[in-house]
């Protein structure tokens, strides 16, 4: 009862959503609050369980043919008190491109799958992602000026070990362990991941049931296999991404990929047989060079070129067109982080035990998915005439976005109070504004 009334308060309540602003939009601001913070440092759950039922509902809504896409990236949470666990110094994403900013955070890393509405009548949709797991990052934390020789070995050494990236592998095997036991065995599942995931922990030994598409650095040094009949394994001639798009002798091979919201002709050149000698070691990869994109702001305007893409695999099978196609999905989770910072409030709450401080961005993000999986479920994924009207200035979307669909549930639960009585929530719109205001 505990969880669902939390639940509801995180979506219908204004403002920062703190735990105190939660019950407080739920009309409990007068009961005792122990009980429900103690729901996140002493309540004996997991946050990998807490996303199984997610897991199970999200995959109804992918397509039936082809790999089941996976993103994967980094999420910071900013924090201001340096006494919360697991906080540490860290860059700033936000921080302009000329001058470098320190924040003070939690790293997470974040799963979503990857839903293609391609197919959807009467025109396609973009892709939708859910996220599937949220689990924190560990961060290895500097020593400072006064710290002795042996405690900056020991930060050294354990650098070396890479905690970061071998959880964040550890979460891909958990969730291919998972996807088994919702009835997924001999589905393959190619995760999308970004450039700081290129590395040795990934691709230096396979992971069972899971292929990687991870950008990779334009001056990464790869070869071929060497010739039959050599003692040598590797190559002598060594080349680079950046090499292959700039060698005219590699035809450029073209076709139509669907990305914001229209079909675009995209160009790119697919490499098989390569080898990463310092991250790969002796398994076959395979690089996909994607040429720079033309576009211009207005009809009028100059014609501008995005960055050109390099993308490592290793998947030697799936033709190169469905392997773009979802590493242009991959955007959808920036999309996600966006949408749980600012819409659902991941990060607000105010807790500082050891257990609570990991678990309860979780349950929101969680939260977050149950009720994108709910919009889905009754209304599809195009924005219908349910939802509330736009703004006259406002120019409505093809489908619809995380604060639209929580602005209906909102007036769904002002309209219909009577579906909250078992829940012992209380509220009204007076309500919610009040309590936000206070």
């Amino acid at each position: 009862m505990r969880v669902c009334r939390q639940a509801i308060g995180v979506l219908c309540a204004l403002g920062v959503r703190t735990v105190a602003r939660v019950l407080a939009a739920t009309g409990r601001d007068q009961c005792d609050w122990s009980t429900e913070y103690r729901l996140f440092s002493r309540s004996p759950w997991k946050s990998r369980e807490v996303f199984l039922p997610v897991i199970k509902a999200a995959l109804e809504h992918c397509p039936a043919d082809g790999p089941i896409v996976l993103a994967g990236d980094f999420t910071h949470l900013p924090k201001s008190g340096k006494h919360t666990p697991g906080v540490t110094c860290m860059r700033d994403p936000l921080s302009p491109p000329f001058h470098t900013n320190l924040i003070y955070g939690l790293r997470f890393f974040q799963v979503s799958v990857c839903c293609s509405f391609l197919e959807q009548k009467p025109e396609p949709l973009p892709a939708r992602s859910i996220p599937v797991r949220f689990e924190a990052s560990p961060v290895v934390s500097k020593p400072g000026k006064r710290a002795t020789p042996e405690q900056v070995a020991s930060y050294k050494k354990t650098l070396k070990q890479r905690l970061s990236s071998n959880a964040a592998r550890q979460t891909l095997v958990e969730l291919r362990e998972d996807f088994d036991a919702a009835g997924l065995k001999g589905r393959l599942v190619l995760a999308t991941l970004d450039g700081s995931f290129c590395s040795r922990v990934f691709f230096g030994k396979a992971i069972e049931g899971i292929k990687l598409l991870v950008r990779c650095r334009k001056d990464a040094v790869l070869c071929k296999p060497a010739q039959e009949g050599s003692k040598c394994f590797y190559d002598k001639k060594i080349f680079t991404p950046e090499g292959v798009r700039q060698d005219e002798a590699i035809a450029w091979q073209s076709g139509q990929f669907f990305n914001g919201g229209s079909f675009h002709t995209i160009r790119f050149k697919d490499i098989q047989d390569t080898l990463w000698r310092r991250g790969g070691q002796r398994r076959l990869l395979r690089l996909i060079v994607i040429a720079p994109t033309g576009y211009r702001l207005h009809a009028k305007g100059t014609l501008l070129y995005r960055q050109p893409a390099y993308l490592l695999t290793d998947d030697l099978e799936t033709p190169a067109q469905k392997l773009i196609a979802a590493y242009l999905d991959h955007w959808q989770i920036e999309i996600n982080h966006r949408e749980e910072k600012d819409t659902m409030g991941v990060g607000n709450a105010q807790v500082r035990n050891e257990n609570s401080v990991p678990r309860q961005p979780a349950f929101v993000v969680a939260i977050y998915s149950l009720l994108l999986l709910a919009s889905l479920k009754a209304y599809g994924p195009q924005r219908t005439n349910d939802y509330l009207p736009p703004p006259k200035w406002g120019r409505p979307s093809k489908r619809p976005s995380c604060l639209e669909i929580i602005a209906l549930l909102r007036h769904q639960v002002v309209a219909h109070p009577e579906k909250l009585v078992d829940f012992e929530v209380e509220t009204s719109a007076l309500t919610l504004v009040l309590k936000a205001a206070a």
